[in-house]
């Protein structure tokens, strides 16, 4: 429409988006100072009066073209398209503090936090608050996890509190795919540029939050996940346990 041809605006789009990615240190950040993480705190506490939360985390699926070679089987999702798993930490205003783009679909979202830099960040004592995941994740004492089969008031209170709370991530991938398509379409370039792309697509993501940018939101709906069990270590079960009796 405008004379410039397919091959300069794809190539223009590539080099935006390396740009962007190279930044993404400057605006994908977990809060490192006592009175940031006190007020990301905060922010989770105001939405369902969970304490002591820095991050909602889950993994999504992006959908990327067939791929090639011997790997690539291992790009298939149970879901049955290739695709890379994302891992995402956000915060209660939806912003994207942490994030893994590089595994492959088949990958379990609990293979991909166990191999990432945001665990071992949190095994080393960096931060003050902890994460709630679902229960794909073990529960450790920096992981809290859902009760699969909560048997008193108590446990009740915990499980209600905790999806309310964790739900920001839901709400974190439907707000970042509604406002870049490709996310919900799929991505059907190079893998390495995809990788690329939905690093820098997180980056503009944040910077529009900063921005107060407003968008239209279309409910984003997450198929149900298979019937998962309780994956947890016998530390992180009675540490979750004792915060429940104090908390609830």
């Amino acid at each position: 429409m405008h004379g410039i041809s397919q091959q300069s605006v794809s190539k223009i789009a590539y080099n935006v988006g390396k740009a962007l990615a190279k930044k993404a240190h400057l605006f994908i950040n977990m809060p490192t100072t006592l009175e940031d993480q006190q007020e990301t705190i905060r922010g989770f506490r105001s939405i369902c009066n969970f304490p002591s939360v820095i991050g909602a985390i889950d993994c999504t699926h992006i959908r990327v073209k067939r791929v090639g070679g011997d790997m690539s089987e291992a790009y298939v999702n149970r879901k049955g398209y290739y695709s890379i798993n994302v891992q995402v930490v956000c915060d209660s205003n939806l912003k994207i503090r942490d994030i893994v783009a590089r595994w492959r679909g088949s990958a379990h979202d609990s293979r991909v936090f166990n191999e990432s830099t945001i665990k071992e960040r949190f095994e080393r004592g960096d931060f003050h608050g902890r994460l709630l995941g679902d229960s794909a994740y073990a529960c450790t004492a920096y992981l809290f996890t859902p009760l699969l089969n909560p048997s008193n008031d108590k446990e009740e209170a915990y499980n209600r509190a905790h999806i309310r709370t964790r739900n920001t991530v839901e709400r974190c991938f439907g707000l970042w795919k509604q406002r870049f398509r490709c996310l919900l379409r799929g991505m059907f370039m190079k893998l390495s540029t995809a990788k690329t792309t939905i690093v820098a697509l997180a980056v503009l993501h944040n910077i529009a939050i900063d921005m107060n940018e407003d968008i239209d939101i279309v409910r984003y709906v997450r198929q149900r996940r298979r019937p998962q069990t309780e994956r947890s270590t016998v530390r992180g079960a009675i540490i979750r346990q004792r915060f429940i009796n104090q908390n609830f």
